[in-house]
């Protein structure tokens, strides 16, 4: 994602050069980081379920599923990283595309390897992985054919300083930002597992549904932060003021007919992943859901945020709204838990992050504008 936004700002001053050093630079080093950490992960396989509290009786099925998912990791690397190229000269459609193929694929080797041969959690495991591979290397083919001119020759196999602190800044604080968002939702992920598993059950088959959800907002996002830079490169910031009308709009009303889909379906979402019969699982879902759905509009301006601030050269303030945000659930999660409301309090923590992160980048957006309208 970081990346990405020095890729559209390259793009909007339509300096190639720099564009295809970037990319030699970039997939250099995120190229190699993903297979760092990749060794790391299956170092810390055993560690992360004790950091999770999982419960005794699934701790080996998810041994299991982590040492198999693990080897997609460089898979997930290669498809976000051309994903993100691709948005930043305007083409969005092909990574739908890829993940679409993705998608279908990893539905149907679920099919064969878990109902068909029964290899069960392994089965479905190396099936996202197979999937996984054919997104990253798919997307990965079709940029370096379809987009020759912007693909690294020799000449570009440079590490210019300039362009490399700009991609170091971006993308270090970008990863940051992730990493503290992971980070968060783990340490409220333990502590739901604490209240036994009928609420990790009910956590687990909620948070699919709302992942779902307002993931489109979370790439409308992506793509927002795409056009803010490439305006911002071209010195264009009319268009990124009307960009930011739009775009908040958009966002707004997409975000309340979610909300009122989600509050009004919650049930039958749950019943999705949830056999009908487990009413306990599926009531303490339901109000999950209900109480995360109804503050939708709250996580749509808060990706908004994050790919405004990331556009403008500006990622720090991508990771102070993110430790507001996650901060203020995690702290609030641990707090409420312990009084009476119990795992409602969990639940609570989440929409008054998501408010407290909006009203810090609102409000250091407005008085930003209002000090240059002084100044001019």
């Amino acid at each position: 994602l970081g990346a990405g936004a020095f890729f559209s700002m390259a793009y909007g001053r339509r300096e190639k050069e720099t564009f295809r050093n970037g990319i030699f630079m970039s997939f250099t080093a995120i190229g190699s980081l993903s297979i760092v950490l990749t060794i790391l992960l299956y170092g810390f396989v055993r560690p992360l379920t004790y950091l999770l509290q999982v419960p005794a009786e699934t701790v080996e099925d998810m041994v299991t599923y982590l040492i198999y998912v693990f080897a997609g990791f460089f898979a997930i690397f290669l498809y976000n990283y051309f994903a993100s190229v691709l948005r930043s000269i305007g083409n969005s459609v092909l990574p739908l595309v890829f993940l679409g193929i993705s998608v279908a694929l990893n539905i149907g080797l679920d099919l064969l390897f878990v109902v068909t041969f029964s290899f069960g959690i392994a089965g479905a495991a190396v099936a996202t992985v197979i999937s996984q591979y054919i997104a990253g290397i798919g997307l990965m083919l079709y940029f370096l054919f379809r987009y020759s001119d912007l693909c690294p020759a020799k000449k570009d196999f440079t590490w210019e300083k300039k362009n490399f602190r700009q991609i170091l800044s971006l993308s270090g604080f970008t990863c940051l930002q992730q990493s503290v968002m992971n980070f968060g939702i783990l340490m409220v992920q333990g502590l739901v597992n604490s209240f036994g598993t009928v609420i990790m059950a009910a956590f687990a088959a909620a948070v699919k549904s709302d992942s779902f959800a307002y993931m489109p907002v979370q790439d409308f996002g992506n793509a927002f932060s795409t056009y803010v830079a490439q305006n911002y490169g071209a010195g264009q910031p009319d268009r990124i003021k009307k960009g930011i009308r739009s775009a908040g709009l958009t966002s707004a009303v997409f975000c309340i007919v979610i909300s009122v889909l989600v509050c009004a379906f919650a049930a039958p979402l749950m019943g999705i992943f949830i056999d009908p019969a487990q009413t306990e699982i599926i009531a303490a879902g339901v109000q999950y859901l209900r109480i995360e759905g109804a503050c939708y509009i709250g996580i749509g301006v808060l990706f908004l945020l994050y790919g405004y601030y990331r556009a403008v050269n500006q990622p720090g303030m991508s990771v102070i709204l993110t430790i507001a945000s996650l901060g203020t659930r995690v702290a609030l999660a641990y707090l409420l838990s312990a009084t009476p409301l119990g795992v409602t309090g969990i639940w609570l923590s989440v929409p008054i992050g998501w408010a407290l992160a909006d009203a810090i980048g609102i409000g250091y957006y407005l008085k930003k504008n209002a000090c240059k309208n002084d100044e001019a």
